[in-house]
């Protein structure tokens, strides 16, 4: 279970991929990669394409960010997550509050 992260070329993007299961045991990985950066303006990719698994503390962890985002006029953009976890931020709503893709 690991997160890789990385700035797009413009350095408006940090683009933070999740392998296989999203749960408790990433939660300081993941606050890590995104404390460090205090850009403005800045757009947070969360990329789920490899996640087959989710829980609710991955649910708080992504709110967590939405929270650092804020601070820094940034958004989050939830990117390409399976059917499986797709259904689990549809439940969750999180729809309503940042842009599923």
């Amino acid at each position: 279970m690991t997160i890789s992260c990385k700035i797009s070329g413009d350095g408006k993007k940090l683009v933070m991929l999740i392998d296989e299961r999203f749960d408790f045991s990433l939660h300081q990985k993941f606050r890590d990669a995104y404390t460090s950066v205090m850009t403005q303006d800045l757009t947070y990719v969360v990329d789920l394409s490899q996640t087959e698994y989710m829980d609710s503390s991955a649910l708080g962890m992504i709110l967590l960010l939405k929270d650092h985002a804020q601070l820094y006029a940034g958004k989050i953009i939830i990117s390409r997550p399976s059917d499986t976890v797709r259904k689990i931020l549809e439940i969750a709503q999180f729809q309503r509050l940042m842009t599923i893709e």
